[in-house]
């Protein structure tokens, strides 16, 4: 059998030079919701590394849409800047897609410019924060500037988008029960719940007209008791395929809820609260962050199990997304399980040249020890592997070693 990974595919209108996609993890290399010159050369890099398409990471429809000063809002003021980053994709022969979504709850008045809006009125421990229920006669204008922000892409020279319909993010409050209470006709039953995805959807196909691949990630469980589960996000799949996206990426998890569900592993929780700059945040999170974030065992692979009966169900181009850390595991994803492409975060962010590597060795793995410091770091400064990283503590470097101690104690243990 022919070997996948490095022959080209489509998504839509644009075709990829391999089957490798950098995933959509947030690079928190932002200023002031711009990019700048650490998140081009990221990219970049990533791109020369041979990836058929890179993923930036999670950019806000609008102002409400946004968690982090380091994140994006897309608009037309820093289309000039994104440019000078799809255009250095392009010249190192990758595509360039863009992540599109809104935060929903969890966010800060002083971030987003308002009280926090979800798909119900409660509070957000993860914040935490208060926020409101959005009214019925907002929810156009949010879809509407979904399918805004597809535009301003296309003018900044994406080739793709990928909607956020997953991890508890907005368009997942309204489609999970635990933060979906409405009693109107965006609630209730699993129907009711998709009608603001649909909306939002629609939008974003109208946009993408027909030059502009459209992706959407979404949950294959919310990760938890009391969210959604498998043939719930199945349906909610197939109502996905039938708004004539061009590729689904298979996920899980909620970051409210569930963070470690999406990302696997250990949460290094004095790693992230070093870089926290509230001292009430940082030792509340010390106190309370192992109960908080709860770890969730990392293996290769991780969601392949409930992704296949997805592949099953469904007719779309699937992206196979969660422990893809080898040669063997992409193969595998994509020529015995029938997926059509991988999408890849950790392993990217380890070595920007994954890609050339397992096209060099069809044996290799990438150095990526899954401690989670990128992750623990993300949420205050850049993303980084501590592998790059000359400066980390004797404190944090205790923790890592700790964690790989216990990675290594548990991988013996499963065999």
């Amino acid at each position: 059998m022919e070997n996948k990974l490095f022959t080209p595919a489509k998504i839509g209108p644009v075709e990829l030079r391999n089957r490798t996609i950098r995933s959509a993890a947030f690079e928190g290399m932002g200023r002031d919701n711009g990019p700048t010159p650490m998140l081009r050369d990221y990219h970049i890099s990533v791109a020369k590394g041979g990836v058929g398409m890179t993923t930036l990471a999670y950019a806000g429809i609008n102002r409400s849409a946004l968690s982090f000063k380091t994140q994006l809002w897309l608009r037309q003021e820093i289309v000039a800047p994104l440019r000078e980053i799809t255009d250095g994709i392009h010249e190192a022969g990758a595509k360039a897609s863009i992540q599109i979504g809104h935060c929903g709850n969890m966010t800060h008045r002083s971030t987003a410019g308002c009280i926090p809006v979800g798909a119900s009125t409660g509070f957000n421990l993860y914040s935490p924060t208060f926020c409101r229920g959005l009214h019925k006669d907002e929810l156009k204008q949010m879809a509407k500037d979904f399918g805004t922000a597809v535009n301003t892409a296309r003018d900044a020279g994406f080739d793709c988008v990928e909607v956020h319909a997953g991890h508890g993010y907005l368009i997942s409050q309204f489609l999970s029960p635990y933060t979906n209470r409405r009693r109107d006709e965006f609630g209730g039953s699993l129907e009711n719940r998709m009608t603001f995805m649909k909306m939002c959807l629609e939008e974003v196909m109208k946009s993408a007209g027909s030059d502009m691949g459209v992706l959407v990630k979404t949950n294959m469980r919310d990760g938890f008791k009391g969210g959604l589960e498998i043939d719930d996000c199945l349906a909610v799949a197939r109502e996905i395929e039938r708004c004539g996206v061009h590729a689904m990426v298979l996920s899980g998890g909620f970051v409210s809820k569930a963070p470690m569900y999406v990302m696997r592993g250990r949460m290094p929780v004095y790693s992230m609260t070093h870089y926290m700059k509230q001292l009430w945040l940082r030792y509340g999170v010390r106190l309370a962050g192992k109960y908080m974030i709860p770890s969730v065992p990392f293996r290769e692979l991780y969601f392949l199990d409930d992704a296949r009966r997805f592949r099953e169900a469904l007719d779309l181009p699937l992206v196979y997304v969660g422990g893809v850390i080898s040669r063997a595991n992409a193969d595998e994803v994509l020529d015995r399980e029938g997926f059509d492409f991988v999408q890849m975060g950790r392993a990217l962010l380890n070595e920007p040249d994954f890609v050339n590597r397992m096209r060099n060795d069809d044996t290799h793995r990438c150095g990526c020890d899954h401690v989670n410091y990128c992750i623990a770091r993300m949420y205050s400064r850049e993303m980084a592997c501590h592998k790059h990283c000359a400066d980390l503590t004797p404190k944090i470097r205790k923790e890592i070693e700790k964690i790989k101690r216990q990675n290594a104690k548990e991988e013996k243990t499963n065999g």
